[in-house]
């Protein structure tokens, strides 16, 4: 009994030194991992120029005054307060200035034509799409690390200046990717005049275009995808309604037909590969 006593209480004695070492790491402000996320707030705020325009160049966190009758206080910038809430408009970004839309929806009308159900799930399709988005919008990440976040970074350039390279970019891949059209369409609805050339479309009438335009190719490319299935599930049907097999029903024979085909001409391969080069020819 006494030496079980004993082992708990050196049990005991370790456990409040592990302890107390854990709180002074955490009173020391020690961080366990480091995590740079300041490019991808940097990369943020380019797209999201007008709303921080007016904002102070600079990205310090927390302002500490030294209160005259003793103590500190701390207060957060503008910037930084405004930067946070526009994070919560990165998931819009993503769905409407970049490929994900057409890309999403194409896989979506893809898994429906199949007639599987929900094979793959979702979570596959979103999170395919979104590996297929970064895989397209590369190119464009990439001049705008180079053009306006690297020399930002660097101190050779300020705030403003950054943000309006950082835009160039962006805006130049949906430009390629809007119909004519879709641009004059909103333009009338706005009471515009017209602009004189393609680069001063203000972002406020691109971004519904584009959108608008990447909704009309995503469902052409669909139609296209979904011709063969119809195909296969027509002859189908029509044979088993020779054999007079009526309560027999035609998707359940036609599946496994389909996704045969579908693996024989390496569907996703040729979907994958389509979808991609869609944004450059």
């Amino acid at each position: 009994m006494m030496r079980l006593m004993m082992q708990k209480s050196t049990l005991d004695a370790r456990c409040s030194t592990s302890g107390a070492e854990g709180l002074s790491a955490a009173a020391s402000g020690r961080p366990r991992s480091k995590v740079n996320g300041q490019g991808l707030l940097l990369l943020l705020s380019l797209l999201l120029a007008p709303m921080l325009s007016f904002a102070a160049p600079g990205l310090d966190a927390v302002t500490v005054t030294t209160n005259p009758n003793g103590g500190q206080t701390y207060s957060l910038t503008l910037q930084i307060l405004i930067l946070m809430t526009a994070v919560t408009l990165l998931p819009a970004i993503v769905l409407m200035m970049t490929s994900f839309t057409r890309i999403v929806i194409v896989l979506a009308i893809l898994r429906q034509a199949l007639g599987a159900g929900q094979s793959p799930p979702n979570q596959v399709i979103v999170g395919l799409s979104l590996f297929l988005t970064l895989f397209v919008m590369g190119p464009v990440i990439d001049r705008v690390n180079t053009e306006a976040v690297q020399p930002y970074m660097a101190g050779t350039i300020d705030a403003n200046v950054a943000m309006e390279r950082g835009v160039v970019p962006l805006k130049k891949f949906m430009l390629d990717q809007t119909r004519e059209s879709d641009i004059a369409t909103f333009v009338r609805i706005s009471g515009g005049q017209g602009f004189d050339k393609p680069e001063d479309v203000p972002m406020r009438i691109l971004v519904p275009a584009f959108a608008t335009s990447e909704l009309k190719t995503a469902f052409q490319i669909g139609f296209l995808i979904f011709i063969p299935f119809v195909i296969i599930d027509l002859v189908v049907a029509s044979v088993l309604m020779s054999m007079g097999m009526m309560m027999l029903s035609p998707v359940l024979i036609s599946l496994p037909f389909k996704l045969m085909l579908f693996v024989l001409v390496d569907g996703w391969a040729l979907v994958m590969g389509t979808l991609a080069t869609s944004f450059y020819t």
